[in-house]
């Protein structure tokens, strides 16, 4: 479903704001805008049911605002590589879009910190080509989101390795896995930017380009082919040779009476299987399921419970 945040707009966040009035938490003239004083309301009406205290109306917020409502589902929109990075993110980061754009997490596993939908790091040296494109071509919207702390963050990334890793450390809790506030909240709402996010989405071009060629080289044809590749390209790097023999020896076992939709199912399938039987044994199944879930188009990856094509329009239909 579509969640609501700062720099929401229109007649359900009117809805929104007229519901935390009746409910005492807005003290404003409802507008549809979801400023600043929307933000607080709803960040106490959450904290007040029990739900935490993020801001974002998403589906559990909704629910306790209007419990005999629900929000007509909105798939994802924007361009196709934008929803793949979108889908492989969210399996990335636990996190569905636009939320996988945002998560931001400490020196967990040695990188100092991470950050965005494929988890970009200080430590790989990953992370700090993103934030320097952000400064050069978005500093007012940097400026917006950091402020006065802008300064400190430019001087960490262009410092090199070792810079942006002290600064990292710097700004996380004594366990190094969780980014302290007030850093915490800005790098989400930087991520949740669409300027951010665009650089995200540019930043994955060349797991996009390698998904293309995979396409082309199994004769996948449909966005869900698309993004199988693309989760492919991200989590696995590729198609061994030895894998692409087996995958082909069972394409052609797929019946020609088939339909294209149903030749295209079929060979995501193969394609899901046979590479996951060639991840290592411990991570097997988890591939499969994550694989399985785009062939199919639905699936719980994680605890998540994943519809494609009514999450992030991803469905049977051609890529191009």
């Amino acid at each position: 479903m579509t969640s609501y945040r700062i720099g929401s707009s229109g007649d359900d966040v009117m809805l929104i704001q007229k519901a935390l009035q009746d409910a005492g938490f807005y003290q404003s003239q409802p507008d549809g805008v979801f400023g600043p004083n929307t933000d607080a309301a709803v960040r106490n009406f959450q904290a007040a049911s029990g739900l935490g205290g993020d801001g974002i109306v998403g589906p559990a917020t909704w629910a306790k605002l209007f419990p005999s409502q629900s929000p007509a589902p909105a798939p994802l929109s924007g361009s196709l590589d934008t929803r793949c990075l979108a889908l492989t993110g969210s399996f990335e980061t636990g996190r569905l879009s636009p939320d996988c754009f945002a998560c931001v997490a400490g020196n967990f596993d040695g990188q100092g910190m991470s950050f965005g939908a494929l988890q970009w790091n200080f430590g790989q040296g990953t992370l700090q080509p993103l934030l320097k494109q952000m400064f050069t071509n978005h500093v007012d919207v940097a400026t917006t989101v950091f402020g006065s702390n802008l300064s400190r963050l430019q001087e960490a990334v262009h410092g090199g390795r070792d810079s942006a890793m002290s600064f990292a450390v710097s700004i996380q809790d004594t366990s190094g896995k969780s980014i302290k506030d007030p850093w915490k909240q800005m790098f989400r709402a930087l991520g949740l930017t669409p300027e951010y996010q665009a650089i995200e989405v540019s930043s994955a071009a060349a797991y996009y380009g390698r998904a293309l060629s995979l396409c082309k080289d199994y004769g996948l044809w449909t966005q869900r082919g698309r993004a199988l590749m693309f989760d492919i390209s991200v989590q696995n790097g590729s198609i061994p040779d030895s894998v692409r023999s087996l995958i082909l020896a069972d394409f052609r076992q797929v019946s020609p009476s088939l339909s294209a939709e149903d030749t295209e199912l079929a060979k995501m399938r193969i394609v899901a299987n046979r590479r996951a039987e060639a991840a290592r044994p411990a991570f097997v199944e988890d591939v499969r399921r994550r694989k399985l879930c785009i062939a199919e188009g639905k699936g719980v990856v994680h605890g998540i419970t994943y519809d494609l094509a009514r999450q992030f329009g991803l469905d049977l239909e051609s890529a191009d």
